[in-house]
Parts: structure tokens; sequence; C-alpha cells
């Protein structure tokens, strides 16, 4: 991760994960960096969290098989409950 503001660089690390199934993986992460921020996050936690969260979902859908060629990660492997929804409330 470089930050452009201070020039600070932080690199990363993750073990690789043996598996066919990364299809989406670059979308997954953009996505999760984006809902990190949202929350409230600062911009390096919200990476690193992401990238976490990649890595995991990487980890979780390693031995599912759909179809033929490169599959999706499991972006289902840990659901949570949103903490503020009330379905009574829409």
């Amino acid at each position: 991760l470089y930050l452009g503001a201070t020039g600070e660089t932080i690199e990363l690390k993750a073990d690789a994960v043996d598996t066919k199934n990364s299809h989406g993986t670059g979308c997954t992460l953009s996505s999760a960096i984006a809902s990190y921020l949202a929350l409230g996050y600062s911009l390096t936690e919200s990476v690193r969290m992401a990238k976490l969260y990649v890595t995991r979902a990487l980890e979780a859908g390693a031995w599912i098989s759909t179809g033929h060629g490169h599959g999706p990660v499991n972006h289902f492997f840990s659901p949570r409950r949103l903490k503020n929804f009330n379905p009574k409330s829409r």
C-alpha cells in the first residue's frame, strides 16, 4: 500500500492459497476497501481488513467446484447480521 500523502509504503503479506477459484478477487478487494472506508475505518485499516477478507474468501472457496475454469471466491464464508438492521422499520 502506497500512501502518497506521506510517501509511506506498507507491505501486506499472506500465504498463497492453492485454488483455481480466484475469479473476482480484484473487484472483491476494491469493494471491501470501499465498504470498510464507508464504515469509518482509516485507509490503512480498510486495506488491511479487505486483504484479510479476500484471503479468507479464497481459503473458504478453494474446494468448491462450479462449472469449468476459474471459479469465484466464497464471499459468504462468514455471514453476519447488519448491526442496525430492523426489518420492521422498512
